[in-house]
C-alpha cells in the first residue's frame, strides 16, 4: 500500500494520471488565476484564529467525500445531496487541530492494517494492490498518498473520540428508562391547534405588508448566487482537447461548436442550492468562489463527467425590493399570524381544561372544550418513542410528554412541526421485565455506544464556538 509504487505497473497508471492532472493545471494557470502566492484568496477561513489554507480546507472536503463513499457506496450518488460536506469539512479540520494539541499519533503500520481490512480493496478475501489503485483512481478520485493521509486523520479522530468517552458509563436505571422508550407503547387523546387552519382569516393591507417587510427585511435576504457556463465531456481526450484551446480571450461557443458539444448555462443559484443541470457539489461551489466574473475554473470530474466552467455572473448577498418579493412577504405575514392564533386559542383552552380538572376531572370532555375553541381533538393509536403518527409526525415530543402523565393530568403545550398540542394519557403497555433481563446486556452495549455518540457529537458543537470560525 504505501509502497505500491514499486510495482511497475502501477507507477505506469499513475504517471499517466499524474501527466493528465499536471497538463491541465499548466494550461489553465494562465486564465484560472488560482494563486498560490500567499495573497488573501489563498486562506478559505480561520479556526481558533489560525488562518486555513484553501488546499487545507480542500483536503479536508475531499477526506469527507471519501467517507461518505466508503460509508453508503453505490448510493452515494443518490444520498450525496442530503450531506453538507462543506460544514463537515470545518468540523474535520477543527478536531484534527484538537487532536494534535492532545498529541495524539497514528502509526504507519495502523494506517496499513486498517486500509488492508477494507472489504472494498479486497479479492478472494486478501488484500489487492489493482484493485486498490483502481477504487483510487475511479471511486474516490484521489492518489494512493492523499487517501492514506486521511485514513491517518480519521483513526486520529477516532482516537480523540475514544480519549473524550472513555469515562462515559451507564447505570441499570438509566438502561431500564431507556429499553422503555424503546419497547413501551403509549395512546394518548389530544387537542390539536395547526396554524394553517387559520390562515383563511388573515388577509393583510399593502400597507400592513410593508410595515412587516420595514421590520423583518433581513428575513427576506437572498444569499450570494452564481451564474454558470459549462460544457462537458465523457472522456480525458476531449477534455484534453478543450483545455488546449481555451484561454482567456476564447470564446466559449466557438470552441464548444468546434468539439461537438453545447455551452450550457446554470442560471443563478445560491451557494446553499442544487447546480441546475449538475447537481449539488461542494466541489464545484469551492472553484467558483474564487473566481471572477468571465474568468475560467480548472476542469473538474464528478460522476464521471468532466466540466469546464466558465463564472458568468456573481451577486452578492442583497435584499430584494418590496413590489419583487410581496407575494413571500405576504406568505412569511399570513404564517406568522396565524401561528399567533394558534398559540392563543391552544393557550386559552389548556388553562380551561385545568380549571375544569381542579373542579372535576372526570367532568372533562376533550372534544367538547376543542370546539369551544374553534380547535380539533382525536385519539392515536398505541404508538413507541421514535415512531410516526399518522397525520402528526415523529412521536417523540408527545411519547415524552405522555410517559408520565397521571389519569387526572394534561401535558403542558406541545409544539411540534405540525403544530401545537395537548395531549392527557389514554393507555400504555407496561414494561416487559423477563424481556428486559434477557436483552439488558446487548441493549447496554448499544446505548453505551451511543451515548458515547451524542457526547462526543456535543464536544464538537462545542468546540465549533470556540474555534470562532471565519
Amino acid at each position: 500500500m504505501l509502497k505500491f509504487l514499486r510495482h511497475k505497473k502501477t507507477a505506469k497508471k499513475i504517471w499517466i494520471v499524474l501527466a493528465f492532472i499536471i497538463t491541465i493545471s499548466f494550461v489553465f494557470w494562465g486564465f484560472g488565476k488560482t494563486q498560490r502566492s500567499g495573497s488573501q484568496e489563498d486562506y478559505a477561513g480561520k479556526i481558533f484564529g489560525k488562518p486555513v489554507t484553501t488546499r487545507e480546507y480542500q483536503g479536508a472536503l475531499e477526506a469527507v467525500r471519501n467517507q461518505a463513499i466508503m460509508q453508503f457506496g453505490d448510493k452515494f450518488t443518490e444520498v450525496q445531496k442530503y450531506i453538507d460536506f462543506n460544514a463537515q469539512a470545518w468540523e474535520r479540520l477543527m478536531a484534527l487541530q484538537e487532536a494534535n494539541k492532545r498529541g495524539i499519533r497514528v502509526s504507519d503500520k495502523e494506517v496499513e492494517d486498517f486500509v488492508a481490512k477494507l472489504p472494498f480493496f479486497q479479492k478472494n478475501g486478501q488484500f489487492d494492490d489493482r484493485v486498490y489503485q483502481e477504487m483510487l483512481q475511479y471511486a474516490f478520485r484521489t492518489t494512493a498518498r492523499t487517501f492514506e493521509e486521511d485514513i491517518r486523520q480519521s483513526i486520529a479522530l477516532y482516537k480523540l473520540r475514544e480519549q473524550l468517552t472513555k469515562g462515559i458509563t451507564l447505570n441499570d436505571e438509566d438502561v431500564r428508562q431507556e429499553y422503555r422508550k424503546s419497547t413501551e407503547e403509549i395512546s394518548v387523546n389530544f387537542i390539536s391547534a395547526i396554524p394553517s387552519e387559520f390562515a383563511k382569516g388573515i388577509a393583510p393591507s399593502e400597507q400592513e405588508l410593508k410595515d412587516y417587510f420595514d421590520k423583518n427585511s433581513l428575513q427576506f435576504k437572498q444569499p450570494l448566487s452564481f451564474n454558470l457556463e459549462y460544457i462537458s465531456f465523457d472522456s480525458e481526450k476531449k477534455i484534453l482537447d478543450a483545455v488546449k484551446r481555451l484561454n482567456s480571450k476564447t470564446d466559449l461557443d466557438k470552441v464548444a461548436k468546434d468539439l461537438g458539444v453545447t455551452v450550457k448555462t446554470t442560471g443563478l443559484f445560491a451557494q446553499n442550492e442544487p447546480i441546475a443541470g449538475i447537481g449539488w457539489s461542494p466541489e464545484i461551489l469551492n472553484l467558483i468562489s474564487k473566481l471572477k466574473v468571465g474568468e475560467y475554473s480548472q476542469p473538474i470530474l464528478l460522476d464521471k463527467i468532466y466540466y469546464i466552467l466558465r463564472l458568468k455572473e456573481r451577486k452578492e448577498a442583497y435584499i430584494p425590493e418590496f413590489e419583487k418579493i410581496k407575494n413571500k412577504i405576504k406568505d412569511a405575514y399570513i404564517k406568522e399570524g396565524s401561528e399567533k392564533i394558534a398559540r392563543a386559542k391552544i393557550e386559552e383552552c389548556l388553562k380551561k381544561i385545568r380549571e375544569l380538572y381542579r373542579q372535576n376531572p372526570k367532568s372533562v370532555d376533550f372534544n367538547k372544550t376543542a370546539k369551544a375553541f374553534q380547535l380539533k381533538n382525536g385519539t392515536t393509536q398505541l404508538f413507541k418513542f421514535g415512531s410516526y403518527i399518522e397525520g402528526i409526525g415523529a412521536s417523540d415530543a408527545m411519547w415524552l410528554a405522555a410517559e408520565d402523565l397521571k389519569e387526572d393530568q394534561v401535558s403542558d403545550i406541545i409544539n411540534i412541526p405540525s403544530g401545537l398540542y395537548i395531549v392527557r394519557l389514554k393507555s400504555r403497555t407496561s414494561l416487559d421485565e423477563k424481556k428486559f433481563q434477557n436483552d439488558k446486556t446487548d441493549f447496554s452495549k448499544k446505548l453505551l455506544l451511543q451515548k458515547q455518540e451524542d457526547y462526543f457529537v456535543k464536544y464538537i458543537d462545542d468546540l465549533k464556538k470556540k474555534a470562532q470560525l471565519q
